[in-house]
């Protein structure tokens, strides 16, 4: 076919250069009957030029339009958000930050870098007790800070404060966000090359109303940070990214089908959130454990043949989450000591007959990465000198930062076991899952970041008075279930639970709050889907309630700390005990 498209493309080329020549003939000759016929003659021909133009244009686009199937995704959505409780450290404490060292009392000169190597906890004790009567921390730290002081000077000065009770509390307050809108375009694209070959990918943008600013200001969370892992799945701006893009290769070995795929993975909107999504699963991992995007690789064997279990199929993942010989300032650094950080596991699904499937999902992660390469603005940075002081800066600038991680901390394993089931057939079209999970973080050593080392904070852990660091287990419990309602609505009701050390990564969770499937606490969720024109038009009216019991939620970096004990210094970012959050959103899908 392509062959003869071109024959005829080069017949209209020949015919128009006739054509041309045809319509400089009668100008240059006498008038006659003659040359009126020619006349209509060449019209009539021109006609049939541009007919036969036209017919090969549509097959050409009809042919190549054949080849890629698209999809489109568009949904626009108001949340009315409200924080309760949250804590922060009073604003005096973080100005001390940028306070500069004052006088060493027991010389009555400036510190030396020496003596706040040498000074310990005990010996600030003696200094507090010697201040006059009514003197307060913050009177302290107006006449002598922690900027230009070394790290063993602030962490001995922290741990006095804490032995002598003198932590001061966080501030509490409230905040609100009444209406928040946002608008979140997806673009689909399937192409099947053969029997044996495909191609999926998808670009997506995703937008505040009112803002394509692309960069965050960091309040704690990864999710502040624009970073590969999340720049199509939470609000970045109106610029298009890919979100995933692979291929996928299958063939026959005997009687196990196998599927081999590189790319850039469909990790996202995994199993369990095609319940509120109102859709198919989204991607391959469970979203209990794995909501980021990634690069990386699979294969998969069926094993339905071989085993006569409905479903029964085994999936090997691999991935990487940050490349440290590229873009970073130790690229080229041959003594560098971070190294990539990389991820692996399976995909086991036990059981699936399209009513009721059995699936688990492990995964673990090498030389985890005390961040990640991305952007974002920072309320202030540190930086540590040569001689091993500190400097604070406040950004009042509003300056875009790069970050990238600056040492490995350790590895994690994280597992979900996840069952689902609908029961038609047995009572009701009453859909319900059920998804406990597991997650065991080993830390290697305390972050090299200034600001995380200062803290001693290492992979959910900080260090004791030694410098050792603790290995912990996490447990998250995901579960819901669907009920049917009239006008072919659907009900939902979701809660899940996570424990104190629990640590996942699904910071690509479509939340303008936080993953709720990372939480240390609880979230209820209750929605109303009703569809408008089947599943292509819906409406989804919702509202969630976290409810979280320890801090860090989502966060690689230190030792969670219990929501009702959390003072000052635990609230350098801000701290979020309870959110009320109200949604109304319509999708569009064809």
């Amino acid at each position: 076919m392509k062959h003869a498209g071109r024959r005829s493309k080069t017949q209209i080329w020949m015919l128009s250069g006739i054509m041309a020549f045809l319509l400089w003939l009668p100008a240059n000759l006498p008038a006659s009957t003659e040359t009126e016929g020619m006349k209509k003659e060449i019209e009539s021909l021109q006609e049939q030029l541009d007919e036969m133009d036209q017919r090969l244009n549509k097959t050409e686009l009809h042919s190549a339009i054949d080849r890629v199937a698209l999809g489109v995704e568009f949904r626009t959505r108001v949340d009315s958000i409200h924080y309760s409780d949250v804590q922060a450290a009073p604003s005096w404490l973080m100005s001390g930050f940028f306070t500069p060292v004052g006088i060493n009392t027991a010389t009555g000169s400036a510190w030396t870098v020496a003596e706040m190597n040498a000074v310990t906890p005990n010996d600030f004790l003696v200094m507090m007790g010697s201040m006059p009567p009514g003197t307060s921390l913050q009177d302290m730290l107006a006449a002598g800070g922690f900027n230009g002081a070394t790290r063993n000077y602030i962490q001995s000065m922290m741990a006095a404060l804490a032995t002598a009770g003198a932590v001061p509390d966080a501030r509490k307050y409230d905040t609100d966000n009444d209406l928040i809108y946002t608008n979140k375009f997806r673009l689909n694209m399937n192409a099947k090359v053969n029997q044996d070959l495909s191609f999926s990918g998808r670009l997506a943008m995703y937008k505040v109303y009112g803002d394509s600013s692309g960069v965050k200001f960091m309040n704690g969370s990864l999710a502040d940070v624009y970073l590969d892992g999340n720049t199509a799945s939470v609000p970045q701006g109106d610029t298009l990214h890919v979100e995933r893009a692979y291929f996928n290769y299958k063939k026959d070995l005997g009687e196990i089908p196998i599927n081999l795929s590189f790319g850039r993975r469909p990790a996202t909107d995994g199993l369990t959130l095609e319940y509120g999504n109102y859709s198919l699963e989204g991607g391959s991992p469970a979203a209990t454990i794995i909501n980021w995007q990634f690069d990386g690789a699979s294969l998969s064997f069926g094993l339905e043949n071989v085993t006569g279990i409905p479903g029964a199929a085994f999936k090997l993942c691999y991935g990487v989450g940050f490349e440290s010989g590229y873009g970073n300032s130790y690229s080229l650094d041959g003594s560098s000591v971070v190294d990539d950080a990389t991820f692996g596991g399976f995909i086991a699904t036990f059981f699936d007959n399209d009513e009721t499937s059995v699936v688990l999902n492990y995964a673990h992660a090498w030389d985890i990465t005390d961040g990640f390469s991305g952007t974002v603005v920072m309320p202030f940075i540190p930086y540590e000198n040569s001689d091993g002081t500190i400097t604070f800066t406040p950004n009042t600038g509003g300056y875009i930062s790069r970050l990238q991680a600056s040492s490995n901390i350790g590895d994690f394993d994280m597992a979900s076991l996840i069952f689902r089931t609908n029961l038609a057939e047995r009572f009701a079209d009453i859909d319900f899952f059920l998804a406990p999970s597991w997650s065991r973080t080993d830390p290697s050593g305390i972050s090299s970041n200034p600001y995380y080392r200062m803290m001693g904070q290492g992979l959910v852990s900080t260090a004791d008075a030694n410098g050792n660091l603790d290995s912990h287990n996490g447990y998250s419990l995901f579960t819901g279930v669907l009920f049917p309602m009239p006008f072919e609505a659907r009900l939902g009701l979701e809660y899940n639970w996570g424990s104190e050390y629990w640590f996942n990564m699904t910071g690509a969770e479509d939340s303008l709050i936080a993953s709720k499937l990372a939480a240390r606490g609880q979230v209820y969720e209750a929605y109303w889907i009703q569809p408008v024109y089947k599943d292509s038009f819906f409406i989804k009216l919702g509202g969630q309630y976290y409810d979280y019991e320890y801090t860090g939620s989502g966060n690689p970096l230190g030792a969670p700390v219990k929501i009702d004990d959390v003072k000052a210094f635990d609230a350098f970012f801000p701290v979020v005990d309870t959110v009320w959050n109200t949604y109304l959103s319509a999708t569009l899908r064809f």
